[in-house]
């Protein structure tokens, strides 16, 4: 079995002041992808760049305490590609893929259209690109995991307030259907191929004890390629696990 998990960590030294290593020995995953680092990792301690049984790679935003994704993998990859080739959101670190003999991984951070009309329409330019470059990629690597945070509510299942939120970035309605046709590429959301039930969330607010009242919304995601799908073996939400406003989605595959 091979344990998966995707985890916006909003900050790895935050994360890191709350525990952070001692849950990563506990939990022990064989692959762990890490979103929004909010660091240029050549400053930090080796007890995060090489935490005990881990090969670390990371791809920084060239923005100081901004985005960034990491891998942590007990497997040394077959090759790790930084970025997707897109300088526009490579300057920001937001696409990291490992390969490994029966599948790549990719650790992805969407970008946020909350701050303003700028920065939606910056998120829909890279949904659109991410598309393309996804659909390109397929060709070459048929068995891709993508994991990350896609700051898109799928279904109105996905979010605590569905009617209040129709119009919020996240879960604008042609948001929606961009992930719907994303899976369309030939995707699974692993987790919903396990757990149908509502009131299933990755991330709260800080605000207003969201999160205490479990009013939340489920934006990160496995999107597994279907020749991967008879491998899936369990997915699940680690709710309990708080070092950031988000949780790890933990996904397990039986190659």
């Amino acid at each position: 079995m091979t344990s998966i998990l995707t985890y916006n960590v909003n900050g790895i030294r935050a994360a890191e002041r709350k525990s952070f290593l001692s849950w990563l020995a506990e939990e022990s995953p064989d692959i762990l992808c890490i979103q929004e680092t909010k660091v240029q990792h050549h400053q930090l301690g080796k007890s995060l760049t090489h935490p005990d049984g881990y090969h670390t790679y990371w791809f920084d935003a060239e923005k100081k305490g901004y985005s960034g994704v990491a891998i942590f993998t007990k497997r040394e990859p077959l090759n790790v590609v930084y970025g997707c080739g897109m300088d526009k959101y490579d300057r920001e670190g937001r696409v990291l893929r490992a390969d490994f003999e029966e599948f790549s991984i990719l650790s992805t951070y969407f970008p946020s259209g909350t701050t303003g009309d700028a920065r939606q329409a910056f998120k829909e330019e890279f949904m659109d690109d991410f598309y393309e470059y996804i659909r390109q990629l397929k060709t070459q690597i048929p068995n891709l995991i993508i994991s990350g945070d896609f700051n898109i509510c799928h279904k109105e299942i996905d979010i605590h307030d569905p009617v209040r939120n129709k119009n919020s970035s996240g879960f604008l309605p042609h948001e929606r259907a961009w992930l719907s046709k994303f899976f369309d590429l030939g995707f699974i959301d692993a987790f919903r191929k396990f757990n149908q039930q509502p009131h299933q969330y990755t991330w709260w607010s800080y605000r207003a004890r969201a999160r205490a009242n479990n009013k939340g919304w489920r934006i990160d995601y496995h999107a597994v390629a279907k020749p991967l799908e008879n491998h899936c073996a369990d997915a699940c939400i680690l709710a309990e696990v708080v070092h950031s406003d988000h949780c790890p989605v933990k996904l397990i595959m039986d190659f």
